[in-house]
């Protein structure tokens, strides 16, 4: 997760921790550290650490709920309080003398762990099932009581009572949620519904107000199912995060130790039947590895010495060592459930917009049905409060329109297809961070590839090692080895993995550095060596000899070594991945235009491209470059994704309207700038990920048409007077229930 965002997400909870120091006087400041994930806090005498440590502990979890739950936090600060930002910190501070920070005492805590608010999440969302008791307790109230009063069965007021029932059954959870809001001004669709149902008992229409209720609270039960089966869907992953690794020692001997006490180059023993607890490479044993959990690919995948495995894959057979490549916090695991938390927290720009008008809206519906109450009793002469033959009272008309005013199937349009979008990503391999990233690409007209790692394996192999003059290609590959050593470039992996493999001693390098787009450049005893792009030899001194050097034949990538009086070449091949000419495509078919981006000279890039059948190639292409296309596309008038794995692709990604990077081999700076991560390297992911995002967005506008539909229809006769109240509570939860289950269909999509 970037640091952007960790700082965006830190700053929303300011309101909840500023009003939490404003109520405790024995709290001076607090002090936020989104990157290092610390609170610090300030007091001026001695106090209870622990008791504070624990109530501001438990206001964090609580503010964290509230976001995961209803997506907004409270605004504004408290009187008395001021907020500072000081770097990438947020000093929260009581007005005070000048003088009084001097003595101010500060005490550090640690943000509270992630399954602790991933718990109280998962709590609200299986409420669905309490919700759902409800709801069966008030309709089998209400029916019972509806067949008692229509065939006079027992007392005449036993129906009533069972309308009761039901009634306080189906508006339990409603009135729990309003009864916290109507001090603070806040009215919503729990306050219109109670406010029905009761207004409905006053005139004696029982049976409205029970069938009411009932379906509102059936409808709040199939919405709080929709997150559960949501959470269901990618709840494996948080599962599949082990606890322990078994660590060997100097001496082999076998140690559990808790996962985030293993460190970096540690060596750990995976067994068979075990899941690999951390990202390592395999130094001893072979197995195979099921890495479904990670890239919904189900089949496994072989794995020798010098393989990757992921933290949370499971190791199918054989017993193997592994060297930890780096802490668990930063394993490909905790990535992905980050970027999933993340997801479910930034929301789309729609539904943001959905969200703003909840309360205004509320207070606008309150007031119509107040002006149209009058309009019918004094304007029309229509009873206030009593139906008479042929006529409904003004009561029971405002009633049935503040029932077909309420937005309820308006405000879950949006929320419960994006939800459902992130699942079914979750489980195919692909990751979106936040409703944003499905709508942002359902929209794109341009598609940017990288070449090396993205449309091609990525896994180049060195085919040929050539020095002019020849005979000393064992120098130059000497070269290359030692200066690639320091670089995680797929070249340079190439290169390292071949100079292992011929037995190749490093070299001493000293002031090693890059040289931006071009190549590497270091120091060894003799002088300075350079490895690089043709580029270096045809700008520098040695223009004129180097137009008469040997053109590599076009499907292969070249890379110069330039060493005193020694220059070589080593000659590397990539292979194209098989799907990448049947996802270019599909995504033409669509109307899509596609461009590779490349750095590779032009004969490969070329070559390649026809290979692929990709609509146009750009080659010997730095970063900037790279970030100056994509802009020109931008000033075009294009929204363009850019797909993209490693560092040198970070900052088009960041210049691309939807950045999409590769999952698995991908760099962390790419990853970083992502807004959608393709797991498994799978360039068709990125095909599946914007078909996803058109059927996203194709029922997110069917579920705002049905919606805005019925509100517009209803509240249109309603003002006449002509809707009856039962029909008016069966076509508002009707169309409800009829969003939450029209989401729920992007679960069970197959992908393409």
């Amino acid at each position: 997760m970037s640091n952007e965002v960790h700082k965006n997400h830190e700053e929303s909870w300011v309101p909840g921790l500023a009003k939490f120091i404003a109520q405790r006087a024995d709290i001076e400041a607090l002090m936020i550290d989104p990157e290092k994930k610390i609170i610090s806090f300030a007091s001026l005498g001695e106090i209870n650490e622990d008791e504070l440590k624990k109530c501001l502990h438990e206001t964090i979890l609580a503010i964290e709920e509230k976001i995961a739950r209803e997506g907004k936090v409270e605004e504004g600060l408290p009187m008395g309080l001021q907020m500072k930002k000081l770097g990438v910190k947020i000093l929260l501070e009581k007005e005070t003398c000048i003088t009084a920070p001097i003595f101010w005492k500060w005490r550090d805590m640690p943000w509270p762990e992630v399954e602790e608010v991933e718990r109280l999440a998962k709590t609200h969302e299986e409420d669905w099932r309490l919700l759902a008791l409800y709801a069966g307790i008030c309709g089998i109230s209400g029916l019972a009581g509806y067949v008692m009063s229509l065939v006079g069965i027992g007392p005449n007021w036993l129906p009533y009572v069972l309308y009761l029932v039901a009634i306080v059954a189906g508006g339990w959870d409603a009135a729990k949620a309003m009864v916290h809001k109507i001090p603070k001004g806040e009215l919503d669709i729990n306050f219109l519904m109670i406010a029905v149902a009761v207004g409905a008992v006053a005139i004696g229409a029982w049976r409205e107000g029970a069938l009411l209720l009932f379906l509102f609270s059936l409808s709040g039960a199939l919405e709080h199912f929709a997150l559960y089966r949501t959470r269901r869907a990618i709840d494996s992953l948080f599962q599949m995060a082990p606890e322990v690794a078994l660590t060997l020692d100097e001496k082999g001997n076998e140690q559990e130790m808790p996962i985030d006490k293993v460190k970096k180059g540690m060596r750990i023993l995976v067994k068979p039947g075990e899941l690999f607890p951390i990202d390592a490479e395999i130094v001893k044993g072979t197995t195979a590895v099921d890495e479904s959990t990670l890239t919904g690919e189900s089949y496994p995948i072989n794995k020798g010495i010098g393989g990757i495995v992921s933290s949370g894959t499971m190791n199918l057979w054989g017993a193997v060592e592994c060297i930890v490549m780096r802490p668990a916090r930063e394993s490909s695991l905790q990535k992905i459930i980050n970027l999933i938390q993340e997801a479910q927290h930034l929301k789309a720009p729609s539904q943001r917009f959905t969200d703003r008008f909840g309360t205004p809206y509320t207070y606008g519906v309150l007031s119509l049905v107040t002006v149209m109450f009058f309009v019918w009793w004094l304007g029309f002469g229509v009873s206030p409060f009593v139906n008479v033959e042929g006529s409904y009272s003004a009561f029971y008309r405002a009633m049935a329109l503040l029932v077909v005013a309420s937005p309820c199937a308006l405000v879950l349009s949006i929320p419960s297809a994006i939800l459902a979008a992130i699942a079914w990503g979750a489980m195919h391999g692909i990751l979106f961070r936040g409703g944003a990233a499905i709508e942002k690409l359902s929209e794109i007209d341009l598609v940017a590839l990288d070449k090396t790692g993205t449309l091609t394996t990525g896994d180049l192999m060195v085919e040929k090692v050539e020095s002019f003059p020849s005979g000393r290609e064992k120098e130059i590959l000497e070269m290359a080895y030692s200066l690639e050593r320091k670089s995680t470039h797929p070249i340079a992996e190439a290169i390292v993995a071949y100079g292992r493999a011929h037995g190749i001693e490093e070299k001493e390098v000293e002031n090693f550095k890059s040289i931006t787009g071009s190549g590497v450049q270091g120091d060894f005893e003799q002088g300075i060596c350079v490895l690089g792009r043709r580029s270096l030899l045809e700008l520098g001194p040695l223009a004129e000899w180097a137009r008469d050097l040997p053109v590599a034949p076009e499907e292969y990538a070249e890379v110069w070594v330039i060493y005193k009086d020694l220059i070589g070449r080593i000659l590397l091949k990539d292979s194209i991945r098989n799907e990448s000419k049947p996802v270019l495509e599909k995504l033409k078919n669509l109307g899509i235009k596609t461009v590779m981006l490349t750095g590779d000279r032009r004969e490969a890039a070329e070559a390649v491209g026809r290979e692929i059948g990709i609509s146009e190639v750009r080659f010997g292409l730095s970063p900037k470059d790279k970030v100056d296309i994509i802009d020109h596309y931008t000033k075009e008038g294009k929204k363009v994704a850019m797909v993209g794995d490693g560092i040198n692709d970070a900052p088009c990604l960041a210049a691309s309207y939807v950045p999409v990077a590769m999952g698995t081999r991908g760099s962390d700076a790419a990853l970083e700038q992502s807004e959608v991560v393709l797991m498994n390297d799978r360039i068709d992911y990125f095909y599946n990920a914007y078909s996803l995002s058109l059927r996203a967005k194709r029922i997110i506008k069917i579920n705002l048409a049905i919606s805005l539909l019925s509100i517009s229809v209803m509240v249109i006769v309603g003002m006449f007077g002509l809707v009856p109240l039962t029909l008016g509570v069966i076509t508002h939860e009707g169309s409800t229930v009829f969003v939450c289950l029209n989401s729920l269909r992007l679960l069970y999509l197959k992908s393409k």
